[in-house]
């Protein structure tokens, strides 16, 4: 944190740096203006009571900065937009074209271009299926005529537009990247509303519990840390290189591997399809025959965030996702090739496939012991809440801490790269 206040106090002394710092800020606080801009029509006391009692729900409304609670224009958040960036990063795997097209900045350009065309129609799907959710509930959201719907989704999917823009505006012209500050600031919004509920649980008898609550938070805390910065470094050597004066020497540098190379992402996946089975028992506890009541019933009963069977589906998940995600960020084979291109090689290895394979045994090691650490994420605040009913609901636990704390870690990692190549130019000149 001492770091965090060092750097802050770096850039507020630099006129080009302070500017980037207070653009950011305004920007931020754009966007959560527009996430208290509601829309007509819908009975906010029944929204807050179904978002409780729905975790895909309570996930999606925390990513969007309670702007789902609210139904703001905003409602929808930045999902649409990280959905179409998946789609394009899972496309660039199967299309080389596309893979082509990311090793040079026109061709970025131009994937960023289609990301936020195709951002549009997955937005008003989302839209699309908010509502039909949202209708079914009683009280929630009253049925809309034809023009109503158009205008409905017309707006949600606009509001989305806006904060992707926001977003580039901020890592165009501002500090850190935006898409992600976006949806720093929307998690720590509930910041005040988490304090609140838990001095207003707070008693003589529970005391205990919610000064382990705070140690167990501190400790999650330092643990993402470690994960997040963890990493395996392996070491690589090139071909024999002359240096002034006539001599020669070994070239050395190395390959960092993350331990969680994945990022949140698998966390994002997983949650998705773990709320299925919810909405397939909601929707079958209404079809008639007694076969599909059982099925609801258990589905209903099973699934839910405090019972076992959630908690364990949920965490194989996290780890099946991980191995996938970062099989689809990182290309082993694209690595060992670069590598074997620069005259490179891994000490005791072969360059090509034997460097390849080696490639693959490491991150598949490392990355199990990072995708056990996210399915423990994950299923830490249903754990919690078990141990600890008088706890308020994780607003600022498993995933968004770990999404809070990677966005921290990386814009001051920016931050200090910005002040360190303002040193060397002033020195330059």
């Amino acid at each position: 944190m001492n770091k965090v206040f060092t750097v802050l106090g770096n850039l507020w002394a630099v006129p080009e740096l302070r500017r980037k710092l207070l653009i950011t800020c305004l920007l931020l606080i754009v966007f959560r203006i527009l996430a208290h801009v509601p829309l007509p029509g819908v009975n906010p006391g029944a929204l807050r009571e179904l978002i409780a009692g729905n975790s895909f729900l309570g996930l999606f409304n925390l990513f969007s900065g309670s702007s789902l609670q609210n139904f703001s224009i905003a409602s929808l958040g930045l999902g649409p937009y990280i959905t179409a960036s998946v789609i394009f990063q899972l496309l660039a795997m199967a299309i080389p074209q596309i893979e082509e097209m990311r090793k040079e900045q026109a061709g970025v350009d131009k994937i960023n271009q289609w990301t936020r065309l195709v951002t549009v129609p997955i937005a008003a799907v989302q839209g699309l299926a908010f509502y039909f959710i949202l209708s079914k509930q009683a009280g929630v959201l009253p049925s809309l005529s034809t023009l109503e719907m158009a205008l409905f989704l017309l707006t949600l999917t606009a509001g989305t537009i806006i904060l992707m823009w926001l977003g580039e505006l901020i890592t165009e012209y501002g500090l850190g990247n935006g898409i992600s500050l976006v949806i720093t600031a929307g998690i720590l919004s509930s910041l005040p509303v988490l304090i609140g509920q838990g001095s207003s649980l707070l008693t003589p008898e529970n005391a205990f519990s919610f000064i382990f609550f705070i140690a167990l938070a501190v400790a999650v805390i330092a643990a993402i840390v470690a994960v997040n910065e963890g990493e395996r470094r392996i070491p690589i050597h090139y071909a024999k290189r002359v240096q002034t004066g006539g001599k020669f020497s070994n070239a050395s540098s190395h390959l960092p591997l993350k331990v969680n190379q994945a990022g949140v992402m698998p966390i994002i996946f997983a949650l998705s399809l773990v709320a299925i089975p919810g909405f397939v028992g909601q929707y079958l506890s209404r079809l008639p025959g007694t076969t599909f009541k059982l099925v609801a019933s258990w589905m209903n009963v099973n699934f839910t965030p405090q019972q076992l069977a959630y908690n364990v589906f949920y965490f194989i998940l996290v780890v099946g996702f991980t191995y996938f995600y970062t099989a689809v960020t990182f290309n082993p084979n694209k690595i060992a090739e670069d590598i074997r291109k620069y005259g490179g090689f891994i000490p005791g290895i072969r360059p090509g496939r034997p460097t390849e394979n080696y490639l693959n045994w490491v991150l598949a090691r490392i990355t199990l012991s990072g995708a056990v650490f996210l399915g423990i994420i994950a299923i830490l605040p249903s754990v919690m809440q078990g141990f600890i009913a008088e706890a308020p609901s994780l607003a600022i636990g498993g995933t968004s801490l770990l999404i809070v704390i990677s966005v921290v870690l990386e814009t001051v990692k920016q931050a200090e790269s910005l002040l360190v190549m303002r040193d060397y130019d002033s020195f330059l000149s």
